[in-house]
């Protein structure tokens, strides 16, 4: 049996960097060294709490020092880590210990009212991060080293944003979570032990805890936190603090380009990565133009620990593509219409992507079937579509749920979005499909204007007609002043058809 343990990432630095500044939070600095001394404190206040191995620990804490610390200590006792979305009401995060079986619940104060409210419904005891948990640490036997895991024994449990009916626990193993933080260190892209990144994406989520957290220490990097994204505050702090490495989503990108132009100053940024929603072409050029920094956009899910593919200077980078799958990782383009079995196919046909590879993960949380439906041949079935040209380069042209069918045409919403974002008054867009008597959907833009406009409706509507298929472009044109983002900061489309079906435009 091979034994293998998150928490080695961080033992390992305390080993080879111990004076090294791991983390940086405010006013605080920690070393490799300090990090791991706390960590196995706290591991041994988790064991005279009783968390035993393979016990889940529930973790709610934004970005600040508490969260990875806990995480690692989480990890040492030989515990299994539930992270838990902030933006979750107290009945969600119930869902979340119910059906996660968590024995104990960390919290931050910031979250303790909606954590306690959980906790209470639930029966499980909660711990507040800070004071609390501090003194427990202090008084506890600190763990010599962390404890014996199993390779394959579950290391995290992430809870996926459930587009489709309730929250399910996607169960990571260390080897997945280990392989996926190596692979995006060493292969993916060149991160140096002197880079220095922003932690500016929610450590709860799988691509900041992977590609922010992991990957940066696996690498032996600095970590900097940004509790709260704020662009202004976001680029003063990277000015500061050095920093040349940056992981965001989509909006925080559109953010960081329109905040640049007010910046009296603007960090050297050597690697930047963009995952977790589309990047729309247009964005990525401006944010290229201010910053004069290449973007590597990549593509995950909470159930491929979490990164399958990214442009990787290996292959060179393709604006609008997610580059090309990650080590030892494959990523295809199956028939979406066959089920049960994964028939692949040729390069440039469009179809459901799929994934294997050392990524994929053990399987839903007490969910054989649901589990058996995603995991098929050896294969990952994503529920997004694709293709993949004749040089390896994948694209994502849309979830298959969200696909628009309007009068019997497939309608990508990406498709339209793209082209959306070239207008000048659009500063962020989202197209959905709402219910139509005649053509069964008609396409729907929900447009955030951009400052100091006015755009109308039909006028962009016009617009559109000459850039868009007769099929394609929006008949129907919405302002909000913002697009719902769910936790990991995508837009909530569900949310917007919700909102949007039952009433005619205006």
């Amino acid at each position: 049996m091979a034994t293998l343990s998150v928490a080695a990432v961080l033992a390992e630095n305390a080993r080879r960097r111990p004076d090294k500044e791991a983390l940086v939070e405010g006013d605080l600095r920690l070393s490799f060294a300090e990090v791991w001394r706390r960590a196995r404190a706290q591991a041994g206040a988790l064991a005279g709490l009783g968390v035993e191995p393979g016990d889940r620990v529930a973790l709610m804490a934004p970005n600040t020092a508490d969260f990875p610390q806990a995480y690692y200590a989480i990890a040492a006792a030989g515990g299994v880590v539930v992270p838990v979305h902030l933006l979750l009401s107290a009945g969600e995060v119930e869902h979340v210990l119910r059906d996660s079986g968590a024995t104990l619940l960390l919290c931050h104060p910031a979250q303790a009212e909606t954590g306690a409210a959980a906790a209470r419904e639930t029966g499980v005891r909660m711990i507040t991060l800070g004071e609390e948990f501090g003194a427990l640490a202090d008084g506890a036997e600190p763990l010599t080293t962390y404890v014996t895991r199993d390779a394959d024994d579950p290391a995290v449990v992430f809870y996926t944003s459930g587009t489709t009916g309730v929250p399910k626990g996607a169960v990571l193993s260390h080897f997945n979570l280990v392989m996926n933080a190596t692979v995006n260190a060493f292969d993916a892209n060149d991160i140096r032990p002197d880079d220095v990144a922003l932690g500016a994406l929610p450590l709860f989520h799988a691509f900041g805890q992977t590609v922010s957290l992991n990957s940066t220490w696996r690498a032996g990097a600095t970590l900097v936190l940004l509790p709260r994204f704020d662009a202004a505050r976001a680029i003063e702090l990277m000015v500061k603090e050095g920093v040349n490495t940056f992981h965001g989503v989509p909006t925080m990108f559109v953010a960081l380009a329109a905040a640049s132009a007010d910046a009296p100053a603007l960090p050297d940024l050597r690697v930047c990565v963009s995952g977790g929603a589309s990047l729309p072409v247009a964005v990525l050029e401006r944010f290229e133009a201010a910053f004069g920094a290449r973007v590597h956009e990549g593509y995950g899910l909470s159930e491929t620990s979490p990164a399958a593919a990214v442009n990787q200077p290996v292959f060179g980078t393709r604006p609008g593509t997610i580059g090309h799958p990650l080590w030892g990782v494959d990523v295809e383009i199956a028939r979406s219409d066959v089920e049960g079995r994964v028939v692949l196919l040729p390069p440039g046909e469009l179809g459901e992507v799929v994934v294997r590879g050392h990524n994929v993960f053990s399987g839903y949380l007490g969910r054989p079937e649901a589990t058996a439906e995603a995991l098929v041949d050896g294969w990952f079935r994503t529920g997004d579509l694709g293709t993949k040209d004749d040089e390896g380069f994948l694209r994502i042209v849309d979830r298959k749920k969200d696909v628009i069918i309007r009068g019997g045409y497939n309608v990508y919403p990406r498709e339209v979005e793209e082209v959306l974002m070239r207008h000048p008054g659009v500063a962020q867009v989202a197209v959905i499909g709402l219910p139509d008597d005649l053509h069964g959907e008609e396409v729907c833009a929900v447009v955030v204007p951009a400052p100091g406009t006015a755009p109308d409706p039909a006028g962009i509507t016009e617009w559109s007609k000459g850039h868009l298929g007769r099929y394609k472009y929006p008949r129907r044109v919405e302002f909000a002043d913002a697009l719902p983002l769910g936790p990991s900061m995508k837009v909530l489309k569900r949310e917007l058809r919700a909102r949007y079906a039952g009433h005619a435009q205006g």
